[in-house]
């Protein structure tokens, strides 16, 4: 018998002497009726779990609070763990730059305890190189997953033509420059600044329709949750995400982005619209609810809890901010 074999006849052992003497969970000696606690409704249900999301960590990267953030999901023991785009800083069509950043950013990603899903934002996805590399060193830009029947949407608002997405690059490449150079006034007054995808992105018409048909052939899930870097919806004219909203307007659903690096809440169709701030992105003083921290989200039955945990609130055992080197 091979050591893998050996496990599993050890494990299913082990779980059958568990079934036969089925212990209650909870077990104490104090005789009659009065008890030192509430009541013995456990907050243990099986259909319980908890995710994490956190936020834009590049556009003015602070160096060491993501590897940090990281640290802190472990603490926390997420089962798993999503975000909403900006996960290295782009800006370049020079591979062997573009494969260091992703080096950087898998490197500390990969010292999570829980799995790290990628979402896309502007500073991955902006140009064919970034998206080439995207494509053949992560995989699909928009997908879906269920986890305990919970669907989880993925969306890539970074979603144009390849003709629009080069003159979105050139473009933006000439804004960031003027940013560089003359500051965020100057910055204000370029092409990029006034671009309507710079504040709410695209999606194509295909990406849409794969996003409706996951819907439709998940009906029966508790809970949707959509993650995206840009707002869609704040572009009156925008149809395709529009068509998805429509496609969700029978069930439950959250939606969470970033991108503007501030915390925003909005109630949409009935809905939690959430746009978290940064986990290590670039503050801005004149925007409120501009600080680091991530979302901790509990799905309990058909409910769904949400807490945002600021970083800086976030201690080990020591009453410290935990090492970001740690595991």
């Amino acid at each position: 018998m091979n050591r893998f074999a050996a496990l599993f006849v050890l494990a299913t052992s082990l779980a059958g002497c568990s079934a036969e003497t089925d212990e209650p969970e909870f077990q104490h000696e104090i005789a009659g009726d009065l008890r030192s606690w509430t009541h013995e409704n456990f907050d243990s249900a099986d259909d319980k779990f908890t995710f994490a999301v956190f936020s834009d960590l590049t556009g003015g990267e602070r160096e060491g609070v993501f590897a940090t953030a990281v640290a802190q999901l472990n603490l926390l023991r997420p089962e798993l763990i999503i975000n909403v785009g900006d996960l290295i800083d782009g800006g370049s069509e020079d591979l062997v730059e573009i494969a260091a950043q992703w080096d950087s950013f898998d490197e500390r990603a990969e010292r999570a305890r829980a799995p790290v899903f990628y979402v896309g934002g502007n500073h991955d996805l902006t140009g064919e190189v970034l998206q080439d590399v995207w494509d053949e060193r992560i995989g699909p830009r928009y997908y879906h997953f269920v986890y305990k029947s919970v669907l989880f949407l993925v969306l890539d608002t970074e979603d144009n033509t390849p003709e629009r997405t080069r003159e979105i690059f050139e473009i933006r490449k000439a804004g960031i420059e003027v940013y560089m150079n003359e500051g965020p006034e100057a910055f204000a007054e370029t092409a990029y600044a006034k671009l309507p995808e710079k504040s709410s992105g695209n999606l194509t018409l295909e990406q849409s329709d794969y996003l409706v048909k996951a819907i439709a052939a998940n009906p029966d899930v508790r809970w949707t949750f959509l993650f995206m870097h840009k707002a869609p919806w704040v572009r009156a004219e925008e149809t395709n995400f529009a068509v998805v909203e429509k496609a969700l307007n029978d069930r439950p659903y959250t939606v969470f982005n970033g991108h503007v690096h501030a915390y925003e809440y909005l109630e949409r169709y009935g809905r939690d619209y959430i746009r978290l701030a940064t986990t290590g992105g670039e503050h801005f003083p004149g925007l409120a609810l501009s600080w680091d921290h991530v979302a901790l989200v509990t799905v309990d039955g058909d409910s769904v809890d949400i807490a945002n945990l600021l970083m800086s609130g976030i201690l080990d055992k020591t009453g410290r901010i935990p090492d970001r080197t740690s595991h």
